[in-house]
């Protein structure tokens, strides 16, 4: 009787480690992180900015790299930081963002898929003023590090250009003016739960 405990015993420790050494979950160190965009002024400049409010969470398929990894943002709207109040402000009004009736704007992923060595390619819903489309985004791993307090780190810069007519956002703002190309550009570095 013993004999087949032990096995059994054995099998189920073995499958609960497995189980556990395979799924990771990993959050946005807010102090060391950075969304911005970046979007062509006048045909002749780049306007910057980003969102000062970010929450993001990983979960990772494995314990080797982030191959299959899912990856959920949520962005306070109302946090557009472009360095300038007066611009800001209308890029919170409803010639923009409208903020008041929008306040978030999400992206969860449907794929990660690794490209070459530390190249990823993220696939997912992007939710923005009140409207969700497909994109897909290209993201550099840019390695793992242990922080000061000993917890495992990792580093990502992700980018990608999305259309800001797709979602309405300044629609009756010739193009002349705002580019319908918007560049995103994320420096994030997530923490190990």
């Amino acid at each position: 009787m013993k004999k087949i405990i032990l096995p059994v015993s054995a099998a189920l420790l073995v499958l609960c480690s497995f189980t556990y050494s395979v799924m990771q979950s990993w959050s946005i160190d807010s102090a060391h992180s950075r969304l911005g965009f970046k979007v062509k002024h006048m045909g002749i400049s780049d306007a910057n900015g980003a969102f000062d409010k970010v929450t993001c969470s990983v979960n990772t398929a494995n314990d080797v790299d982030f191959n299959g990894a899912t990856f959920e943002m949520t962005i306070d709207a109302n946090s557009i930081n472009t360095g300038l109040d007066a611009r800001d402000n209308h890029l919170k009004s409803d010639d923009f963002f409208a903020v008041s009736k929008f306040p978030t704007l999400q992206f969860k992923s449907t794929s990660c898929k690794k490209m070459k060595d530390n190249k990823y390619q993220i696939t997912g819903a992007l939710t923005m003023h009140g409207i969700t489309k497909e994109v897909t985004l290209d993201a550099t791993h840019n390695g793992n590090a242990k922080n000061r307090a000993g917890s495992d780190i990792a580093g990502f810069y992700i980018s990608g250009k999305i259309s800001r007519l797709d979602f309405e956002v300044g629609k009756d703002m010739p193009l002349a003016v705002v580019e319908n190309s918007v560049l995103l550009q994320a420096d994030l570095e997530f923490v190990k739960n």
